[in-house]
């Protein structure tokens, strides 16, 4: 399962290798959904445990508390470079104009020189402005057609500027990684996208790996929290199987699938704010799950993509941006 693509990092953590050489955590704090207030102490907590990769986004806006904790940590618990820290480009964003300043924007609410990784958020671009969610009269969002390859090569220059080390994707299908490594100049260096044992992307990752890319997994846990789940949706923690896979190794569901991605040479990124979940989160390093487990758990896929921001229509529930060109969910991967 990829172990020799991975090696022993700091705190006995794991790191995949970056097509630069550069170490990134294979664990890493989600701060998606993580409320102000909540999210600094969750940041703090993470340093003192031993995590040294955060990933934020500017749409998440608790960028300026993750900031503070940064500020507070860097110096005292660890050094800067010991840190891995990711933001991403807004939709609103795309136009090579605004990606620097909206680089800046990040850079000064996280108090930072420069970021380890820096990613396009979605490939679909909306109205430039400052509203993050421009609507038309009807509700709909106000679209914007810029090509995500004119927004990488405005990411490369801030590359070329030491404001970004590493520049990448996230919610990329396998076509649209190919086009933008066929125009690059610094290839991606990293793909996030969802992926848990709902929806394991198997063929997206071996698509990546032959790349050279690295993918990510956000929402590992399937996103039980997310805005839009309903009350009938499958909880995958409250998965039984996954469960009694836990319970033979005195681990939670959740560990479980946290060490599921890792196996598979994942990068993984579980979010929470509550200090005991931190910490659990971050106890993966001290078991392996057999083989036969992880066939268990690979055999789980059922396609279960929940992290589609969605509409009704008629009574039922579309993607919201599936008439973009650009929507990525399209292509089976």
């Amino acid at each position: 399962f990829l172990w020799f693509f991975i090696t022993i990092h700091l705190f006995n953590m794991a790191a995949v290798t970056l097509h630069t050489g550069k170490k990134m955590p294979i664990l890493g704090l989600g701060t998606w959904k993580s409320k102000a207030g909540a999210v600094e102490t969750a940041v703090k907590v993470a340093i003192d445990v031993g995590y040294r990769h955060i990933d934020c986004a500017h749409v998440y806006g608790n960028e300026k508390e993750i900031g503070n904790a940064l500020k507070e940590k860097i110096g005292t618990s660890c050094a800067r470079e010991d840190l891995f820290l990711t933001s991403k480009l807004w939709n609103t964003k795309h136009s090579a104009v605004d990606v620097k300043p909206a680089l800046l924007t990040t850079l000064k609410n996280l108090q930072l020189d420069y970021l380890d990784l820096y990613l396009i958020h979605w490939p679909i671009a909306f109205q430039p402005g400052d509203d993050m969610f421009p609507k038309n009269p009807d509700g709909s969002v106000k679209y914007d057609y810029t090509s995500y390859i004119e927004t990488w090569g405005a990411l490369e220059k801030l590359v070329d500027e030491g404001l970004v080390r590493h520049i990448g994707l996230s919610n990329f299908n396998s076509k649209q990684v190919d086009e933008v490594i066929s125009k690059a100049r610094i290839p991606p260096a990293v793909n996030q996208c969802e992926s848990h044992a709902y929806l394991n992307q198997q063929r997206l990752i071996d698509h990546c790996k032959k790349q050279n890319v690295i993918f990510e997994a956000y929402s590992p846990f399937g996103s039980p929290d997310r805005p839009w789940a309903k009350p009938s949706d499958p909880n995958i923690l409250d998965d039984p199987a996954i469960k009694a896979i836990g319970d033979k190794y005195g681990k939670t569901a959740a560990q479980v699938l946290i060490r599921f991605q890792i196996e598979r040479g994942v990068v993984v990124i579980p979010k929470s704010v509550t200090p005991e979940r931190i910490k659990a989160n971050f106890e993966v390093f001290d078991f392996k799950l057999s083989d036969e487990d992880m066939k268990t758990l690979a055999g789980f896929d059922r396609n279960g993509r929940v992290c589609i921001p969605s509409i009704e229509v008629n009574g039922q529930a579309v993607p919201r941006d599936g008439g973009h060109p650009d929507f990525p969910f399209h292509e089976p991967y």
